[in-house]
């Protein structure tokens, strides 16, 4: 089968409309229906748990069998399952669609399986149409179901001879502006910040992104205080602009599963050391951001301390992906040189 470059523009048309619906538990996705010679008879998208799905939607605005014999071009392959919603792949069925473009695959367990079911009823599928820009759109989420979790950074900024703080426990600052500035706007990239709450007793931060200017920057992390201590009733995280969230769980992985529910898909997990090296010893990073300064401090400030490694041959090895100077400063990111296990998630 020949993909059309009408088919394409409106694939393209249908990853813009699924940027309308949120990001969270659901994946962000489009639709849109064209009749055989290639007009737009209706669009649609996915706006959040428990609402139609976006083929669902866009066949929403077209009466009875106006979409015979049509074609639906849509970001996520067709579901096929029923959960709170009906299965995509009858409801295309149903409308007469004979044909289906579509850019990822779904990943799902449960949901999986709408292509081969459109495909046995003797409707055309094409599969991986604009697929990297598919994928690109909803990153974080397949990332979410490959791992059955939210994707981890950790943070941390260090001296050269790798400690976070001097010996009277004073940080601020280790690196200069330039890595500063980094660390805001990978900030904003993320959906939650996690700190301990040793690191809010000690350096009162308010886990807000902002540019240069310390203006707000348009999309803010909510901060997650990890302990048992209580925060402070004037710490700055309590006046962020987003509501904090305080867990004195010690488990992990639970806290991670309790943030995928709430649709969080990226965590940026910003210290302190007995944070950063929890998450490491539990096998829970995915990414290392290690900004390190040209500067000695000596003591026993770890910018990392027990992370489960006793001998050598423990050591937690990591792929470097890049080296990036900033100022005076230098950034290494880095990877887990062996990938955690894909997960099952169940779909919402």
């Amino acid at each position: 089968m020949t993909v059309r470059d009408v088919e394409r523009d409106a694939m393209r048309r249908a990853l813009a409309l699924a940027l309308n619906g949120p990001a969270g538990v659901n994946p962000q996705v489009g639709a849109v229906i064209l009749a055989p010679d290639g007009r737009i008879l209706a669009e649609g998208w996915h706006r959040g748990a428990g609402t139609p799905h976006a083929e669902v939607d866009a066949l929403s605005h077209l009466s009875p069998g106006e979409a015979e014999g049509a074609t639906a071009v849509v970001t996520l392959e067709p579901c096929n399952h029923t959960g709170r919603t009906g299965p995509c792949s009858q409801a295309l069925l149903a409308a007469g669609i004979s044909r289906v473009l579509y850019a990822v695959d779904d990943p799902g367990v449960v949901s999986a399986g709408g292509a081969d079911t459109l495909r046995a009823a003797g409707v055309e599928v094409e599969a991986d149409v604009l697929g990297d820009e598919g994928r690109a759109l909803l990153s974080a989420w397949l990332t979410v179901q490959r791992l059955g979790r939210p994707h981890v950074t950790v943070k941390w900024a260090q001296s050269l001879d790798g400690r976070a703080a001097a010996s009277d426990g004073t940080s601020q600052w280790i690196t200069g502006p330039a890595a500063r500035e980094d660390v805001h706007r990978r900030r904003a990239m993320a959906d939650a910040i996690i700190v301990g709450t040793g690191t809010v007793l000690a350096d009162d931060p308010s886990l807000t992104a902002r540019d240069a200017d310390g203006a707000l920057l348009a999309h803010q992390p909510r901060p997650v205080v990890i302990g048992e201590r209580q925060t402070p009733s004037g710490a700055a995280v309590r006046r962020h602009p987003r509501e904090p969230l305080f867990l004195s769980s010690r488990d992990l992985t639970r806290v991670l599963d309790d943030l995928r529910r709430e649709g969080v898909q990226r965590v940026f997990v910003e210290g302190g050391p007995t944070l950063a090296s929890a998450f490491v010893r539990a096998g829970l990073v995915d990414e290392v951001l290690a900004y390190i300064a040209p500067a000695l401090l000596g003591g026993p400030r770890l910018a990392l301390d027990d992370i489960g490694v006793e001998t050598i041959g423990d050591a937690v090895r990591l792929t470097l992906s890049s080296v990036e100077r900033l100022g005076e400063d230098i950034l290494l990111v880095a990877r887990p040189a062996t990938a955690p296990s894909p997960a099952n998630v169940k779909d919402s």
